[in-house]
């Protein structure tokens, strides 16, 4: 336990004695780091942000911001934090700080902090050229994500998550639409150039709760062999929410979420393997736009906070009929590879759900892998209904991908969220399309079909009537969307 510390600030603290579900949140606030404020405590307000550093493909370090209020404290182990207080200090602002100042972006100050840490990561992200300017823009590429760029190249949205109450937005942009690059003699920067933290191997155990991270993803498979109902945590996007919200509190533990055979992402011909543990936003940049249908799916899952923390293969694990990524890998055709110590198998992600968060996979296995079959589809979109444009749960989300040729669909498949208790596929629409048109006439027919898909139930997100209302417009969205593209080609 003696060994058990993270680097805060510079200053190497032991995390020894601390609960094994205790929150990165609540371990800086007990230790005399307030900074970080809890507001919602589950992941959606980000006044708990912090930037912690991540490696990157180069062999560098990312300034990455995420919320300490979902990660287990012991999941720092090892692990190098900037928190607000260490930006800067009273007599010697950050100059994240300083434009904060400067533009009024502060009135209560309970937000202000999270903002700062938010604002930095973007200040410190890779791909930005000598004037700032960033060199990779996926967002501008998705219809489904507005870009947002200031004068200085700044992505506003790389701010999503993070709420303000009292200041107003307007001045908090102003802020982040002035910044400059960072100087050659800044710290953090510096900081860049060299590794970022190796993954430390953890054995906890505090009153009888004990928390582990393998180092080797065979030590974690004979781990779930001898405790099978050892819960596994990658992202903890969804565990926090219960630790926090529900007062959960696993008896043990096991961190997958740095086990280097869990976060590749490989190209071969016959297809896409993404490791379940890569969090989505080194997957969005890694793919880089080369799967549509997920470049369409990204900017609209949770925020750029969670993102950076979220895998696929936690959407998947949870069994959740409401996840944003089923509706999609359903479409794409995709195949999960589960690993035990009896060895590997592919399950078709369409077999894969069994119940409302049940599913095939056996106590003692775990997601290694997501399988994206290629050629893809030509013909893809993703549809998400939610009270919210982005940042919200889906009431209904749909994946579609279709073939099109000479005017005909020659494959369909599509992936429904939110209308059944499990993610499932709309086969009776599939077969509705396939061989047909691709005419309003057969839109229409498919539409009435895509409505009775699913049991579609009412709740605090949406009746019934409108989730069936909205799957048949849908169909209906992604025909016009065909035909514009289509008149704006021949033009």
């Amino acid at each position: 336990m003696n060994d058990i510390a993270v680097t805060i600030n510079g200053e190497r603290r032991p995390l020894a004695g601390t609960a094994t579900h205790a929150t990165a949140l609540d371990w800086l606030r007990t230790n005399g780091l307030p900074g970080s404020k809890e507001g919602c405590a589950e992941g959606e307000c980000g006044a708990c942000a912090m930037l912690i550093a991540t490696p990157t493909p180069e062999g560098g370090t990312s300034w990455t911001s995420v919320n300490a209020c979902l990660i287990p404290v012991y999941a720092l182990d090892g692990q190098e934090v900037v928190t607000a207080e260490g930006l800067g200090s009273p007599d010697e602002l950050h100059p994240v700080q300083e434009k904060l100042a400067e533009a009024g972006g502060s009135q209560c100050g309970y937000c202000t902090p999270g903002f700062a840490c938010s604002m930095a990561g973007e200040f410190y992200r890779k791909g930005r050229d000598a004037g700032g300017n960033p060199t990779l823009r996926q967002d501008e590429e998705c219809p489904a994500h507005d870009a947002e760029h200031g004068p200085n190249g700044f992505d506003l949205h790389a701010l999503s998550g993070n709420l303000c109450r009292c200041t107003g937005y307007r001045p908090i942009r102003d802020a982040a639409y002035t910044l400059g690059s960072p100087t050659d003699d800044d710290p953090m920067r510096q900081r860049m150039d060299r590794p970022a933290p190796a993954a430390a191997s953890t054995d906890a155990t505090v009153d009888g709760a004990r928390f582990v991270r393998p180092a080797t993803l065979p030590a974690t498979l004979e781990l779930l062999r001898d405790e099978p109902d050892a819960l596994l945590v990658a992202g903890s996007t969804d565990w926090g929410v219960e630790v926090n919200i529900r007062g959960s509190r696993a008896p043990f533990v096991v961190a997958i979420e740095q086990l280097e055979e869990l976060r590749t992402l490989t190209e071969t011909d016959e297809f896409v393997e993404i490791g379940a543990a890569l969090p989505l936003s080194e997957i969005e940049r890694r793919l880089d736009g080369r799967i549509p249908l997920l470049a369409q799916l990204f900017p609209q899952f949770a925020s750029r906070l969670i993102r950076n923390r979220g895998t696929i293969g936690g959407n998947l694990g949870t069994g959740s009929p409401i996840g944003d990524t089923p509706p999609a890998l359903l479409a794409l055709g995709a195949r999960l590879v589960l690993a035990s110590v009896r060895g590997e198998r592919e399950v078709e992600l369409s077999e894969y759900f069994t119940g409302y968060r049940q599913t095939v996979r056996a106590k003692d296995e775990l997601i290694r892998a997501i399988r994206i079959p290629v050629p893809l589809a030509t013909t893809t979109a993703f549809h998400k209904i939610a009270k919210r444009r982005f940042d919200d749960i889906s009431s209904v989300a749909i994946g579609f991908a279709l073939d099109i040729s000479g005017g005909t669909v020659t494959a369909a498949r599509i992936g429904l969220g939110g209308v059944a208790a499990t993610p499932l596929r709309a086969y009776d629409t599939e077969q509705a399309l396939i061989g047909q048109p691709w005419s309003i006439q057969t839109i229409k027919r498919a539409s009435g079909i895509l409505r009775a898909e699913g049991t579609p139930m009412s709740d605090h997100r949406a009746s019934s009537d409108y989730r069936s209302h909205m799957l048949g417009t849908s169909l209906l969205k992604l025909y016009s969307s065909t035909v514009i593209e289509s008149k704006e080609v021949s033009a």
